[in-house]
Formats: structure tokens, C-alpha cells, sequence
């Protein structure tokens, strides 16, 4: 093996160990040819089953590109507009906020997170079946069981948007201002899709984008992979311990299949991302038209993430001289991510079977690799920028987000700077600039994660981009 190659599996082992992740399965490859791919650990610990490229994970969010996919290609058949109206396609659709706002939400809007809908508690509801089967919840607490309890399962389109549709919330903005990361969005696009194809989106994507991609060990159902897939088991950590356990019963959704539900492997995700690096073709299948590949790729909203997003793709538009098309997943024993760099003929994938793993790190750590950048560079700043105390005062307050049925993210002063309360851990605020910082979630070797502070006309901070979601500030005091 190339020096190189040794130096990164050395750094993933590190990455792994200090996570407690029990297996990561990484590939990455050149001119759509595979040039490194390789399991760490295990996909089931306890039964000593070593973790593959071919071992199946799940993907998460990945899927959203999946239904970016879908919905460009029913617009290359004139079936539909990206800029159309959601009602003209979902007319039950509707917000508290009015009518006419929810007339003014566009496919667009949906697709890049920027409908003005907050984060909301949808999801938790709609993998309700599957949460109340799986034996690890009661590990969150009894809380956690009884939220099941506030509300009847969502087991479709109609109901999540009934569900939506009585939801006390004021939109984050007009349609289009502002982005906030939304499953419901993307949910509902599952539902668009299916009404525009007359097929049901799983079906959809999997006849016109999985199997012509020749992805022949990626499903949605379990049960419909193919015989003798090797199939990663699911992990989480104690939330008191933090100690890794095995964790069976994935989660599912129906009316949130395309925001996140979708399984695969490297080897299959690599094929995928053929997309965005060969002009919307995979091997001798056209999957997409070139303009609709560019269309997807457009940078129309600041993520915070320290990106922009495009349509379910993550945009970075310099790093080191390259543009770079992802995205990330994560859900219960999901830590997953995709990269593509057009410009040097880079694919990449990395699935971890733990979450709040950071793939990304590691997937990035191969790129820099094939790049010849430094193993652990990183792609945010790493600069500390000094914030006056009383600066620092502005920033804090109660964060909420309907989303998750947690506690309100606190922002506090503690001793040693800015701190964020995220129950139940707290965790450092690093200043990078004015109005911008990392939550180290990870430690100081990790990367963390981007928090951006937002003003208004006035000045004053009103809310903070977190998470890829936008939380609306509230005083101290307040819950």
C-alpha cells in the first residue's frame, strides 16, 4: 500500500477511536475508477464481522439529493416547474401563517431549505411506529417515550401536512430569505413526486435513478436487497455513559422517505455521484440532462454550514482552488457522506454505523489525499477571533427548535468564553469572526460544527443558524 494510503487509515483509526464508531466503510475514486476503498472495524462487533465497501449502511439525508434527482427529471418531462407553486401539486397544503403565504412556496423553495418553515417536530411523529418498537429509546428517558403519546402516528402525505397545517409557528421569513434545514420540505417532495409520476417514490427513485446507476446493493426496504448483502448492525451511545451498545430496529417513515430513508453502500453511492461529476451520466446511462446537472449545483442559499446548498447538495465553491458537490446523513446508526470534486474527477463516499460520527472529516481527509493537500486539513477556519465581553453578551440567549422535542440550545458566558448548553452536554463556542463560530463538539481535533449569529435591520442578533437550522432568539429567562 502507498505511503499515503497508510498515513490516512492511521488517521481514520484515530478518528474512529476517539468517536467509539465500530466500523466505517470509505472509497474514493478517480475518473469514475475506484482508487482506494477499504472497511475499518466492524459492521457487527459482537458477532466479529469485519465492516466492507460493500457493507450496507444507512445514508440519511443523502436521499435528498436522490429527490433533487427526481424532481429535475420530471421537469426535463415537462411535468413540472421548479418553479411552481407546492399547492398547485399538494392544494391541502397549508400553514397558520395563511393561505397566501403557503401559496407563495415554490418546489424551489423546498428544495433549498429556504420555504420560511421551521424546524418542526414532524419527524419524530412520523417514525413514530418504529421508535416505539425500538427498545433503545427508553435510553433517552421517560420524556422521550411519553412525546410519542402527543400525538397520533403520521403514516402519510395527508397527515403530515394536517399535522403541518395546525402547527402554532410564525414563518422564519418570506418564502425564499432565509435557510433552515426541513425534512417536512423534503417530505413533501416525496409527495409531489408521487402524484406527478402516479408512482410511489420509493419505486420512482429506485427504477429511474437507482437501477439505472447500476446501484444493485442500495434499497429502501430492507427486504428488497438483494440476497447476501451484508448489512451493517445499527449503534448508538449511552446518553449517560457514553458507552457504544448495539442498537437493532432501523428507523422508517413513509411520508419521509425522501428526506432521509434510503440504504446503500460506497461502491453503489460512487456510482451515484457519477451525476454531478460526468454531466448527469453513469456508465453509458444519462440519469440527468447536463443543465439540469447545473441547475442542481447552483449555489442559491448560505447553508451556515460554512457552504452553500444547492438542490439536496451541499456546495463549497473554493477549497483550495476546487469547487466540491456533497452531503451529509445522519440518523440512529448513520454517520454518512458524499463528495464529488468535478474539476480533478473525484468521487467519494464514507458510512459510519454510529452517529454524530464525523464522516465528513474522514471523506475529506481521502480527497486531500488524491489532492495532495495536508491529510488533516479542514475546511473551516481555524483563526480565533477575539470578541470583546460585552459583544459577547449579545449573543446569548434561549435558541429553541421545535425539532427533536429538545430542551431550548442555551448560549451562554462561562468562564472561558461563550458556551453551548445543548442538552445534555455543554460545549465551547470558538470565535472565528465577527458573528461566527464553531461549536466543538468534537474536541480541538475534530471539526465542529458552524454557528452563525444573525441580525436584523437594527443590529440585534434575532436568531442563530446552528445545525444547518435557523432557531429564533429568545431572552434568558424565557424556556
Amino acid at each position: 500500500m502507498p505511503k499515503d494510503w497508510e498515513a490516512y487509515e492511521g488517521y481514520v483509526h484515530g478518528l474512529l477511536e476517539r468517536h467509539g464508531a465500530p466500523g466505517m466503510s470509505v472509497a474514493v475514486a478517480r475518473d469514475g475508477e475506484i482508487v482506494y476503498q477499504h472497511g475499518f472495524g466492524h459492521r457487527d462487533r459482537e458477532a466479529g464481522f469485519s465492516n466492507t465497501p460493500t457493507t450496507v449502511h444507512g445514508i440519511g439525508s443523502i436521499t435528498k439529493s436522490f429527490t433533487g434527482v427526481a424532481i429535475m427529471q420530471l421537469q426535463e418531462r415537462g411535468l413540472l416547474s421548479v418553479n411552481d407553486p407546492v399547492t398547485r401539486y399538494l392544494p391541502e397544503f397549508r400553514v397558520k401563517a395563511g393561505a397566501e403565504i403557503a401559496k407563495k412556496m415554490t418546489i424551489h423553495d423546498f428544495l433549498t431549505h429556504s420555504s420560511g418553515l421551521p424546524p418542526l417536530p414532524s419527524l419524530i411523529f412520523a417514525m413514530a411506529d418504529s421508535l416505539r418498537e425500538d427498545p433503545t429509546i427508553s435510553m433517552f428517558g421517560e420524556k422521550a417515550v411519553e412525546a410519542l403519546d402527543t400525538h397520533p402516528p403520521l403514516r402519510t402525505y395527508e397527515e403530515l401536512m394536517d399535522f403541518i397545517a395546525k402547527q402554532d409557528f410564525g414563518l422564519l421569513g418570506r418564502p425564499g430569505r432565509y435557510f433552515s434545514y426541513s425534512n417536512d420540505a423534503y417530505g413533501l417532495l416525496g409527495a409531489i413526486i408521487e402524484r406527478v409520476s402516479g408512482e410511489p417514490y420509493e419505486q420512482y427513485v429506485m427504477r429511474h435513478i437507482v437501477e439505472p446507476a447500476g446501484m444493485d446493493r442500495s434499497a429502501f426496504k430492507l427486504d428488497r436487497l438483494p440476497e447476501g448483502a451484508e448489512l451493517t448492525q445499527l449503534y448508538v451511545k449511552k446518553p449517560d455513559t457514553e458507552e457504544v451498545i448495539a442498537a437493532p430496529g432501523w428507523w422508517e417513515s413513509r411520508p419521509m422517505a425522501a428526506a432521509g430513508f434510503l440504504r446503500s453502500n460506497v461502491g453503489d453511492l460512487i456510482r451515484y455521484m457519477e451525476i454531478y461529476r460526468n454531466g448527469g451520466k453513469v456508465g453509458e446511462e444519462q440519469v440527468l440532462t447536463g443543465d439540469s446537472v447545473r441547475q442542481m449545483v447552483t449555489p442559491y442559499m448560505d447553508s451556515g454550514m460554512g457552504g452553500d446548498y444547492g438542490y439536496g447538495l451541499m456546495l463549497t465553491v473554493n477549497y483550495h482552488g476546487f469547487s466540491l458537490v456533497e452531503h451529509g446523513g445522519g440518523i440512529k446508526g448513520v454517520s454518512a457522506y458524499v463528495t464529488s470534486v468535478p474539476e480533478a474527477g473525484i468521487t467519494g463516499a464514507a458510512l459510519a454505523n454510529l452517529g454524530g460520527v464525523p464522516s465528513s472529516q474522514a471523506l475529506t481527509a481521502a480527497v486531500n489525499t488524491l489532492l495532495g493537500l495536508p491529510l488533516a486539513g479542514r475546511r473551516f477556519p481555524q483563526r480565533d477571533y477575539r470578541y470583546p465581553e460585552d459583544h459577547l453578551a449579545s449573543l446569548t440567549g434561549m435558541y429553541p427548535s421545535g425539532e427533536g422535542l429538545l430542551p431550548p440550545t442555551r448560549i451562554v458566558i462561562g468562564q472561558a468564553g461563550l458556551e453551548a448548553h445543548m442538552h445534555p452536554k455543554v460545549y465551547p463556542v470558538r470565535m472565528i469572526g465577527p458573528y461566527q463560530g464553531i461549536v466543538e463538539m468534537y474536541g480541538p481535533q475534530d471539526e465542529g460544527m458552524p454557528i452563525t449569529f444573525l441580525r436584523n435591520d437594527l443590529g440585534d442578533v434575532f436568531a442563530v443558524a446552528m445545525g444547518a437550522r435557523m432557531m429564533l432568539k429568545k431572552d434568558l429567562e424565557q424556556s
